[in-house]
């Protein structure tokens, strides 16, 4: 579990032969910046944006004493929304984080219709709502409006694109800097790209 400090559990479930053993967020680098510039974003009282808990079904539970419980089997299920949500100036924050390791394009099967809908209900009720893409190769971090998302989204079921190329990512998106107490400050892209402009990104131009 890792709310509400988005710490990771050293812990590892076994599964039965027809499970693949689940290692807990191994290697989310970027998961892990983030979580560390949540950190610093609720010590600095200037927002307060927690990982939401992966939703796991527990199979099987020891108590080898009367006071603790051991968990034997367990799995992880898939999360219903997005990663992360919270409060920042009186706005709701909710978003995804994703890596990829292509040098050229994000793939969009890395993002699930149901978290789709989530956004768009988000988005529907005026909170601000995005993706943060890291791209390995050059060790660039975007936050990408959920709005410009939408559009490529619903673009590939009619013949486009089954990915956003990086270029478009540069110029739709935005680069969110690093700061050596905020690895990925994307506080400062909300407050250049929605704040200032009646809560509203830009981008969402039609897919090339």
């Amino acid at each position: 579990m890792q709310y509400p400090n988005g710490r990771r559990s050293s812990a590892k479930f076994n599964h039965s032969t027809n499970k693949q053993t689940v290692y807990s967020n191994r290697g989310m680098t970027l998961e892990d910046d983030i979580n560390e510039t949540n950190q610093h974003y609720l010590a600095n009282n200037t927002a307060i944006i927690h990982k939401k808990p992966t939703p796991v079904q527990i199979v099987h539970v020891d108590y080898p004493k009367r006071s603790a419980a051991v968990i034997k089997e367990a799995y992880f299920k898939q999360a219903s929304t997005t990663d992360y949500n919270g409060v920042y100036k009186g706005r709701h924050i909710d978003f995804e984080a994703k890596e990829t390791k292509n040098k050229h394009s994000f793939p969009l099967n890395n993002i699930h219709q149901h978290q789709i809908d989530h956004m768009k209900q988000v988005v529907a009720h005026q909170g601000i709502c995005f993706v943060i893409i890291r791209f390995h190769a050059t060790q660039e971090t975007f936050l990408f409006p959920a709005e410009s998302l939408f559009i490529y989204w619903e673009n590939q079921f009619s013949g486009g694109r089954k990915s956003i190329r990086y270029e478009t990512l540069k110029k739709e998106g935005h680069i969110i800097p690093v700061r050596y107490q905020a690895k990925v400050d994307y506080l400062s892209v909300i407050d250049s790209h929605y704040m200032k402009n009646g809560g509203k990104a830009y981008g969402g131009t039609r897919p090339e």
